[in-house]
């Protein structure tokens, strides 16, 4: 599971899920970028990495602005190096009942979860093409398989990652590059944390395992996805989630 210093790129990386996976890719010998939207984010980034003695940095990436996109990509070209994995975990909500839902709040969630894997993916095709060897893995839900009241868009979007990375799997299969999907259940994460005791509870409920998984436990999954030893699988949509939704 050595990335041997390949280049790896994860969004959505200050926190939760996403730190996990930039972590961990690193300790498996990946060099990492990792984005956030803000300079406080990208400092979290860099701290993280650098007190573990991990090979990487933090970039500052708005993923639903093809310019930022555009801005990234040449930070680490620039630094000669060119993203031979790319994680794909920002994402966004707005939840509410669909009776009740904003344009606005429909379109913003569909630009910035579904948008950014689109462009995102575009922006790191032609450096594995190059190379003839590429790893993608898309953070997606286990709400995109279930469904969930209340987020109509957000599972929209997740569901619709799911089948754009099959389509990009049949692609680049060619090429030996890898599209993957991770969908995660209820982890524990600052976000799952805010959930009131009685909603946790109930929820703990619904889980066969009777816990909340663990970012790292996600991260591990990641990082198999990347390496060499998974070469075979692709176009898939792997659940962990405790038990929660058994396809």
């Amino acid at each position: 599971m050595n990335g041997s210093e390949k280049t790896a790129l994860v969004t959505g990386a200050s926190r939760g899920i996403g730190m996990a996976a930039l972590t961990t890719l690193a300790q498996h010998g990946w060099r990492v970028y990792g984005t956030a939207t803000t300079a406080h984010g990208v400092k979290k980034i860099n701290a993280a990495l650098e007190n573990q003695g991990l090979l990487g940095k933090g970039l500052i990436l708005q993923a639903e602005s093809p310019e930022s996109i555009t801005a990234a990509m040449a930070a680490i070209a620039d630094e000669q190096h060119t993203p031979l994995a790319l994680v794909n975990n920002l994402g966004i909500t707005h939840d509410t009942l669909l009776a009740r839902m904003a344009e606005e709040d429909w379109q913003r969630v569909l630009d910035v979860n579904l948008g950014s894997v689109y462009r995102l993916c575009k922006a790191c095709v032609r450096g594995m093409l190059k190379a003839r060897w590429g790893r993608i893995i898309n953070i997606v839900s286990a709400a995109a398989l279930m469904g969930n009241p209340g987020q109509c868009n957000y599972t929209a979007s997740k569901a619709g990652i799911g089948g754009f990375s099959r389509s990009l799997a049949h692609e680049l299969a060619a090429r030996s590059i890898t599209v993957n999907c991770v969908a995660p259940g209820f982890v524990d994460t600052d976000m799952s944390r805010q959930l009131p005791a009685e909603q946790r509870q109930a929820v703990l409920e619904r889980i066969p395992l009777r816990r909340f998984g663990d970012s790292r436990e996600v991260a591990d999954l990641v990082a198999f996805l990347a390496s060499d030893k998974a070469a075979y699988i692709t176009g898939e949509t792997i659940n962990i989630n405790g038990g929660l939704y058994m396809a």
